[in-house]
């Protein structure tokens, strides 16, 4: 069973060009993910149901549920009548942090707000970045233009972000898809965490715009750096000043916006 996309018939509208046709597109799985922790329901998610271990495992260090992957004793993602059910099981005192918070609702994505309860807990503070990187814009313009070959899905479907932990040299060591940007990057850092592959040793690229959650989650995880090719909201840009996140932002092949290097990371 394919877990990240169908086939479904649509018209061809002559809009410009004339020519009306029946055709079969290829189009991203969309599904509510049930996340339990430890029994309890904690959040249901509207995600694609593919690389779900590593989303678990991601969605939990970005929540904050977890401090080290191996705190996660197990999960387990099968699917359940009108989508798909991801229990994850932690120890009795991390537990209890997740039953704290544990709140069930559905939204769009993974939003980095699951069981937050007032503004003050949003804008709790961050660490602050200690990491470095030697990079160059080099590296950025070749992980830009290798990205798409690192999205299946999207080259596919034309509806899915994607999330990519690269090297200092610009070389895409690991991706993942979603419907969801905060997804793809959740699942990312899940599966940097599985492979034994540290954050901090090199930056993310993300095929979307750069918001406030995106910039905690990479934080959160350790890296020093984050692309993205479209533009940054006010408090995004405000928050990687604050920890000194090197933030670059409207990437595209001919240039890019620098919002935020205060060590002078990028050559």
């Amino acid at each position: 069973m394919n877990n990240e996309m169908i086939e479904f018939p649509v018209r061809r509208l002559g809009l410009a060009e004339p020519g009306d046709a029946a055709l079969t597109r290829s189009v991203p799985i969309e599904a509510p993910v049930s996340i339990e922790v430890g029994g309890i329901g904690y959040a249901v998610m509207m995600a694609t149901p593919a690389d779900l271990e590593d989303y678990a495992l991601g969605f939990a260090l970005s929540e904050g549920l977890i401090e080290a992957p191996d705190q996660v004793r197990r999960v387990d993602a099968h699917p359940i009548e009108g989508g798909w059910a991801l229990r994850i099981w932690l120890p009795p005192e991390r537990n209890n942090i997740a039953l704290e918070r544990a709140r069930k609702r559905v939204s769009e994505s993974s939003c980095g707000l699951c069981g937050i309860e007032n503004i003050e807990q949003v804008l709790r503070p961050l660490p602050a970045v200690t990491a470095r990187i030697a990079t160059d814009r080099a590296a950025i313009a070749a992980a830009l233009a290798s990205l798409r070959d690192h999205q299946p899905l999207g080259r596919a479907t034309g509806a899915v972000h994607a999330a990519a932990f690269c090297s200092p040299a610009g070389d895409i060591l690991l991706a993942r898809e979603d419907v969801g940007r905060h997804n793809a990057l959740d699942k990312l850092i899940g599966a940097l965490a599985r492979a034994g592959i540290d954050p901090a040793t090199g930056f993310i690229l993300l095929s979307a715009r750069c918001s406030y959650e995106l910039v905690e989650k990479t934080v959160r995880a350790g890296c020093p750096m984050l692309v993205t090719i479209s533009a940054p909201t006010s408090l995004a840009a405000e928050r990687a000043v604050q920890v000194g996140l090197t933030l670059v932002t409207l990437a595209r092949a001919d240039s890019a916006l620098v919002v935020s290097d205060p060590h002078g990371m990028i050559a």
